[in-house]
């Protein structure tokens, strides 16, 4: 499959969350969660590990900030609301499965698939000024330093450098199929009602 089909397609799930009822939401977080534990388990921890102190801060701030009805009657002033504890709940949830779309996204789809898919999906934005090269060229020299870069300093990146010490950045373009072009074409016009509706 193309990789932009699977990045459009990604794109349309993570937009999908955000309309979710509570009990499909968290029916969704806990598909999400065996999927990526099992796909994508290291980089799943990683995430997490990364965004806990982000899901700390939405569960204060919504639990103990927002009007309502307290969670424990007999401490009102000390207590969070059944409101604020609902959206916290929702709000965290589809962190969560966001997080575990990108941990399961980084997994499965290498660097160089990643950027030729995101090259193909802004290529038609080119009419409007967005360069879809330089794009590419950016995100492919970021995943160069992410994953090769790690025991470089930024004081490194002010030294001296020979000429020729870094490998050409090569684009890898990937056609798109027929059956596809109409896939995709289907899914921006589902998409597309969805949120105008």
């Amino acid at each position: 499959m193309h990789s932009g089909s699977i990045l459009l397609i990604w794109l349309a799930g993570v937009t999908l969350v955000q309309l979710l009822s509570p009990v499909t939401l968290t029916l969704a977080l806990g598909g999400a969660l065996l999927f990526a534990l099992a796909l994508a388990p290291q980089r799943m921890r990683r995430l997490v590990r990364r965004i806990r102190l982000f899901l700390l801060v939405i569960g204060v701030l919504f639990a103990w900030f927002t009007p309502g009805e307290a969670l424990i009657p007999a401490w009102p002033s000390l207590s969070p609301s059944k409101e604020g504890v609902e959206m916290a709940y929702l709000h965290g949830a589809r962190l969560l499965v966001v997080v575990c779309a990108v941990a399961l996204l980084l997994e499965r789809l290498p660097a160089d698939r990643l950027v030729s898919g995101l090259y193909a999906l802004c290529r038609p934005f080119a009419r409007a000024g967005l360069s879809a090269e330089r794009l590419a060229l950016r995100l492919m020299l970021v995943f160069r330093y992410v994953e090769g870069g790690g025991g470089r300093g930024w004081k490194d990146w002010l030294g001296e450098q020979g000429e020729g010490d870094e490998a050409p950045v090569l684009l890898q373009r990937e056609r798109l199929g027929w059956l596809e072009a109409v896939m995709l074409g289907g899914l921006v016009v589902v998409w597309a009602g969805w949120l105008l509706w």
